[in-house]
């Protein structure tokens, strides 16, 4: 069985990882000075990301998208993980979810935001419902040819650069009856409570807001009443794998960081990975991605159109799992090796420690994996995982 890469498939490669070194890793000390992209350069890398042909990488050419398969899509992600301080944002990738719009609805938001001229958000989480979707008190309340709609929602990533929302709603206050709702940011009754920050520097914010009898019309509504959280679960696979081509990434980055370091760095009259303590840290770090690059390929590579949407979302609960905490031991492993200097914000693994640390807790965290991973087992049998 021959495992290797394509040649177009090793130019993808390369062009990502170019852009990852000459656009955004150049602006990664001005992130985390700014605790944020400043909007001077926004324009700039929004035009990078069109003239390298990375916009909406996710959606098919008709869509306005380029029209990349799932394997060269995680490629791409792969080598933007690099970057610090979630550069790799720069590069939208509309949600998933946008495809299943009406015709309307794909002319105005999917298309223009596969093009760069719009930007969305997703609003799913809110003070008393994270992991649980079914506690989501954010109701749409249907009213002659519109809805209104009223809650709160929390970790709104990227709210400070778009221009509208994926509000997750329950119409009627039954949370039976999940629904997405497509809002403008500037429809009248929203009202931005605070944007926190946080442990990681992140180029956007991951803001609060309040929907306060929001009114959106009918054709706002995004697939069917009660189709919510099939369409949220398919932004969440989306996502999941995301997050696991970056941390294949930016833990690969860790590793050659501290991999140069040891080589370079001279104590007791020898470089320091001549002891064996430094050199079998080297050694694991090496096996771990290798372990987690190996999934996350073979994932990828078998998500095609015609593959179970349910098999789907098993295996990537355990690719996520799996690459985000190899990631946060990766990284460890390489601070640790860097001494001192890797403690220092200007160095960019202690801005990996810092970023990687959210990846087993964003878009469903380890232990929701670790659920879903059991309940799979419980359904369908060890097979799922282990006879493939």
């Amino acid at each position: 069985m021959d495992t290797g890469l394509s040649s177009e498939h090793q130019k993808l490669s390369a062009k990502a990882r170019e852009f990852c070194e000459q656009i955004l890793q150049p602006h990664e000390l001005e992130v985390e000075e700014n605790r944020g992209l400043p909007e001077a350069s926004r324009p700039e890398l929004r035009k990078a990301v069109c003239d390298w042909g990375f916009a909406g990488i996710n959606h098919s050419i008709e869509d306005g998208g380029q029209g990349y398969s799932i394997f060269e899509q995680m490629l791409i992600n792969e080598q933007l993980g690099r970057a610090t301080c979630g550069l790799w944002a720069v590069m939208w990738q509309p949600a998933i979810s946008l495809r299943f719009g009406t015709e309307e609805q794909k002319e105005q938001y999917l298309r223009p935001s596969c093009q760069g001229k719009r930007r969305g958000c997703f609003a799913i989480t809110e003070p008393e419902a994270g992991s649980d979707p079914r506690r989501v008190q954010t109701v749409a309340i249907a009213d002659g040819d519109s809805y209104r709609i009223t809650g709160e929602k929390w970790f709104v990533t990227s709210y400070n650069a778009s221009d509208y929302i994926i509000v997750h709603a329950h119409v009627d206050g039954d949370p039976d009856k999940p629904t997405l709702f497509l809002v403008d940011v500037d429809t009248p009754g929203i009202r931005h409570l605070r944007s926190p920050h946080f442990m990681h520097t992140f180029i956007f914010d991951h803001a609060e807001l309040a929907f306060e009898n929001v009114r959106v019309p009918a054709s706002a509504r995004l697939g069917e009443i009660g189709e919510g959280f099939a369409l949220t679960k398919d932004w969440f696979v989306e996502a999941r794998l995301q997050i696991a081509a970056h941390c294949v990434g930016a833990a690969t980055r860790a590793a050659e960081v501290a991999n140069d370091y040891a080589e370079g760095r001279i104590q007791f009259d020898q470089p320091i990975r001549d002891f064996q303590a430094i050199e079998f840290s080297i050694a694991d770090m090496a096996t771990e991605i290798m372990a987690g690059k190996s999934l996350l390929y073979r994932v990828a590579a078998e998500i095609t159109p015609e593959v179970d949407r349910k098999r789907i979302h098993a295996r990537v609960s355990a690719l996520k799992l799996f690459c985000s905490e190899m990631a946060g031991r990766v990284v460890d492993r390489a601070l640790q090796v860097l001494g001192g200097r890797g403690y220092m914000c200007e160095n960019p693994v202690e801005r990996l420690y810092r970023d990687l640390r959210v990846d087993r807790i964003w878009e469903g965290t380890s232990e929701i994996q670790r659920a879903i991973i059991g309940g799979q087992i419980k359904k369908r049998g060890l097979g799922v995982y282990t006879e493939w």
